[in-house]
Formats: C-alpha cells, sequence, structure tokens
C-alpha cells in the first residue's frame, strides 16, 4: 500500500482533518484551537509547515505542525488506524521536520499521552528521546483563569 500522498495542509483540509481527528479512539480536540477558524490560525502563524496524508481523496493522516523561532512543535499527529504501519506517519513526520530545518529551526517537540502506547512505540521506534528531566505544565487562558491568577 503506497497509493497515498503528502502534501501540505490547507485550510481547505479542514473537514477532512476534522473527521480523522473525530475517528480516533482517545484522541480528543478543544472547542477553540481546533475549530476552523484556530486551525486558520495556525496555519496562517505557520505557512507551509502542516501537513495531511492523502489517499483516494480522503484525509488519512494529519500534523499541524509550527515553531516560535526557536523551537518546532508536532500537534495532533494521527494516522487512520486502518492504514497505519505504511509508513504514513514517518513520511509526514520527515515532511514537517524537512520545512522545519528549512527555517533555521533544529530542535522540534511534541506531546504524547502516557496512555497512547500506540504513538509512544512509534516515537521511540523512530528515534525521539522521551524526556525525563522535565515537568510540562499548561494554563488554558480565559478571564476566569487570568483573574484567579492575577489575585
Amino acid at each position: 500500500m503506497n497509493d497515498w500522498i503528502v502534501r501540505e495542509m490547507t485550510i481547505e483540509d479542514y473537514e477532512g482533518v476534522k473527521k480523522l481527528w473525530l475517528s480516533i479512539k482517545g484522541f480528543a480536540i478543544r472547542s477553540i484551537d481546533d475549530s476552523y477558524a484556530g486551525v486558520e490560525k495556525f496555519l496562517k502563524r505557520n505557512p507551509g509547515c502542516s501537513v495531511v496524508s492523502i489517499m483516494d481523496g480522503e484525509v488519512v493522516g494529519a500534523i499541524l505542525c509550527g515553531h516560535d523561532g526557536r523551537r518546532g512543535c508536532l500537534y495532533h499527529v494521527c494516522v487512520r488506524e486502518d492504514v497505519r504501519m505504511h509508513g504514513i506517519g514517518k513520511a509526514m513526520v520527515v515532511k514537517c521536520m524537512e520545512k522545519l530545518r528549512s527555517e533555521g529551526i533544529n530542535k522540534v517537540s511534541l506531546i504524547a499521552f502516557t496512555t497512547n502506547d500506540i504513538g509512544n512505540a512509534f516515537w521511540k521506534q523512530v528515534g525521539w528521546t522521551k524526556r525525563e528531566d522535565l515537568n510540562y505544565y499548561d494554563f488554558t487562558l480565559n478571564e476566569a483563569n487570568i483573574m484567579a491568577f492575577n489575585k
């Protein structure tokens, strides 16, 4: 099976990407960040970095990829379950890394849930290093949280 292609993601891919996200067991999307407007904003901020894999006219894989000028990050890396283990994920990651490298980025990270056994095995198999020396924190920016933090 090699009748798929990897290409740059455009906002026109959104419905197919969202359908893919919703089809993956254990995958969750955020109402604002992963909305049409949120993804459109991300793609404009990081032109040419995100990719999709297309097979028979359908999105079967996707990665949101971006950087802050220093470090790259991969988000929502996924391949449809029935087409895994055929090199699609690896091809998409390579395409993202090539784009980041062309923009002078030399370090890239991602987050994989600890319960994502398939994803974690993939990252280990392709040579990524699991960090044990840091803690990951996040903070949801909304008015109530900002006000509580500022007290």
